[in-house]
C-alpha cells in the first residue's frame, strides 16, 4: 500500500500559489484552502466534463453537459485565456454562481454548503495569477489531488479549538484497508472534519468492489446513502462536500451536527464507524445527550465519542477509531466505564499502539487505533495487540518519507489473526485473553502486558580496563616524546 506525498515541484508550485493568497491579503489559511479548492473544483468540472464529451464521442451516445450549451465560456479550459479583468468578471459574477447552483437539489449538502460560500479574491490580477498557477499543476489522477488537497490542509499548522487534528491520508487508508467496507455497508464519521475517511472508504470500494456500480440498488446505495458526515464547522463541512463531490460520491449525508448533543438522535443507525474524534475540551452537561451519559458519566469528549459510536451503530457493526493514550489505561471511574463496556458488552478486536509523532506537526500526541464490534452482548475473546514503531515517515515535525513501515505488516496479521496465537509477548503484536485484561482493571496499553527482552552485556574487569587505560597512557607520553624530538632536532 503506497502513499505518493506530492513531489518537491509540485509543492513549490502550489507554495507560490498560496503565495499569491498572502500578499494579496487572504492571510486566514481556512479561507486561503476555500478559495484555493473552489477554484479547482472549477477545473475538474471541466475535466470531468471533457472526459465525458471524448467517452460520448467513442461510443458515438449522447450526453448531458454540466455546462449551459449557451454558456460555454464558463469552462475553466476557456475562460482561463481571457484578460484579466475579463476573466475577473466571469468568474465573480457567473461562474461562482453556476457552482453554487450546480445541485439542483437544494437538500444536497453541496447546495447546502455552497449557499452561502463567497467569492473572496479582490483583484483581477490576483485572480489571474491564481489561475495560471492552478493551470500548471500537473495533476494526474485522483490519488494525487487527494495528496494535493492534503497537503493544503497541512497548512492549518495549529490543531482547531477542541482539539481536532487533522489525520494524515496514509493512517486513514490503513484504518479503511483494516475494516475493507462493503457495497452494503452504511459509514459514517461523526467529526469528520474535511471528509478523509469517507473519502478513503469511497476510493476502497471503487478498487475492490467495482462492480457494484452494475447494480443500480448498490450505485444508488453508494450515492446517496452510504456516506454520512457530521461536523460543526461550517468550513470543513463545505471543504468535505467539496472533497466527496470531487472524488464522484453525488450526494453524501453530510450535516452541520453537534454528533455529542440531544439534538442527534441517531441510534443503531450505521454498520461501519471510522472515526479520528476530537480529544480535548470538555463539555457542559446540559448539551449532551442524556443517553450517551448512561453508557457513560464524564465531560471528556473522547469517552463520550466512543460512548456515541456504541449507539450509532447497528448491532454486528464496527468500528476502527483513533484514541489518545490516555482512554487506554486513564485510571478515572468514566475511563474504566467506557473500557468495561466495550469489553464486557462488546466485542474488542484489535488494539493498534501508534507512535507519538504521527500527528506531528500538530501534535506529539500518542494514540492507538480501537477495532471493536457492537453486539450488546459481549463477545470479547483474545484481543489483538500490535506496537507500531513507523509509519513510514519520520516522527518528527518534518516527516519525510522513510523506508522503515509498519503499515503493510498491520494489516496482513490482522488479516491472519489465527497466525498470532503463538507469537509471544516480546514480539511486536500479540494476543492477550479477556480474563488477563479484566484482572488488569480493563487497562489496554500495550505496555501492560508487553515483554521486553533485555540482552545480557559482558563488560570486562576493572583490572582489564586498567590496564588498557594505562597502555593508552604510554601511548600518549611516546607520542609526544617523539614529537618533541622532531621539533628540537
Amino acid at each position: 500500500m503506497e502513499v505518493k506525498m506530492i513531489t518537491g515541484e509540485l509543492r513549490n508550485k502550489v507554495d507560490r500559489i498560496w503565495e499569491t493568497f498572502w500578499t494579496g491579503g487572504i492571510t486566514n489559511p481556512l479561507e486561503v484552502i476555500e478559495q484555493f479548492t473552489y477554484l479547482l473544483f472549477i477545473k475538474q468540472l471541466d475535466e470531468v466534463e471533457e472526459t465525458r464529451e471524448r467517452e460520448a464521442q467513442f461510443l458515438g451516445v449522447p450526453y448531458e453537459s454540466i455546462f449551459p450549451e449557451d454558456k460555454p465560456y464558463l469552462r475553466w479550459s476557456k475562460f482561463k485565456n481571457e484578460e484579466a479583468s475579463k476573466m475577473y468578471d466571469i468568474v465573480a459574477n457567473e461562474v461562482f454562481p453556476f457552482i453554487k447552483s450546480l445541485h439542483g437539489d437544494k437538500s444536497s449538502a453541496y447546495s447546502k454548503y455552497m449557499s452561502d460560500a463567497i467569492f473572496k479574491i479582490p483583484t483581477p490580477q490576483m485572480l489571474s495569477k491564481i489561475v495560471d498557477g492552478i493551470d500548471k499543476l500537473d495533476l494526474p489522477d485522483m490519488d494525487v489531488k487527494g495528496d494535493l488537497y492534503e497537503y493544503l490542509l497541512s497548512k492549518i499548522s495549529t490543531s482547531g479549538t477542541n482539539g481536532q487534528f487533522r489525520t494524515p491520508r496514509h493512517i486513514i487508508k490503513m484504518m479503511v484497508e483494516l475494516m475493507k467496507p462493503t457495497p452494503s455497508d452504511i459509514i459514517a464519521d461523526p467529526a469528520m472534519g474535511t471528509a478523509g475517511f469517507l473519502v478513503a472508504a469511497q476510493e476502497y470500494l471503487r478498487k475492490n468492489h467495482s462492480d457494484l456500480f452494475l447494480n443500480a440498488g448498490l450505485r444508488e446505495h453508494f450515492n446517496n446513502t452510504m456516506f454520512n458526515g457530521f461536523d460543526m464547522d461550517r468550513t470543513m463541512l463545505r471543504i468535505g462536500a467539496m472533497n466527496m463531490l470531487l472524488h464522484g460520491v453525488d450526494n453524501p449525508n453530510i450535516e452541520y451536527r453537534d454528533s455529542l448533543s440531544e439534538a442527534n438522535t441517531d441510534y443503531e443507525k450505521y454498520t461501519l464507524v471510522l472515526t479520528n474524534p476530537p480529544f480535548k475540551g470538555s463539555l457542559d452537561y446540559e448539551s449532551v445527550n442524556s443517553e450517551l451519559l448512561k453508557i457513560v458519566k464524564t465531560k471528556k469528549t473522547e469517552l463520550l465519542f466512543l460512548a456515541l459510536i456504541l449507539r450509532i451503530l447497528k448491532k454486528g457493526g464496527r468500528s476502527a477509531t483513533i484514541v489518545p493514550d490516555g482512554v487506554l489505561f486513564g485510571t478515572s471511574k468514566a475511563h474504566k466505564q467506557i473500557r468495561k463496556e466495550i469489553v464486557d458488552n462488546n466485542k474488542l478486536e484489535a488494539v493498534i499502539s501508534m507512535p507519538s509523532g504521527v500527528f506531528k506537526p500538530y501534535a506529539g500526541v500518542s494514540t492507538a487505533i480501537l477495532i471493536f464490534t457492537k453486539t450488546g452482548t459481549g463477545g470479547t475473546d483474545k484481543v489483538w495487540f500490535y506496537d507500531m514503531k513507523a509509519d513510514g515517515y519520520s516522527l518528527d515535525d518534518k516527516r519525510q518519507p522513510i523506508k522503515e513501515n509498519d503499515i503493510p505488516d498491520i494489516i496482513e496479521r490482522f488479516n491472519n489473526l489465527d497466525k498470532e496465537l503463538n507469537r509471544k509477548r516480546t514480539d511486536q503484536s500479540f494476543m492477550v485473553d479477556v480474563e488477563e485484561i479484566r484482572k488488569n482493571d480493563y487497562d489496554l496499553s500495550i505496555n501492560k502486558y508487553k515483554e521486553i527482552e533485555y540482552e545480557e552485556v559482558e563488560y570486562p574487569h576493572p583490572k582489564e580496563i586498567i590496564a588498557k587505560i594505562q597502555k593508552l597512557e604510554n601511548e600518549i607520553q611516546q607520542g609526544i616524546e617523539e614529537l618533541r624530538k622532531m621539533l628540537e632536532g
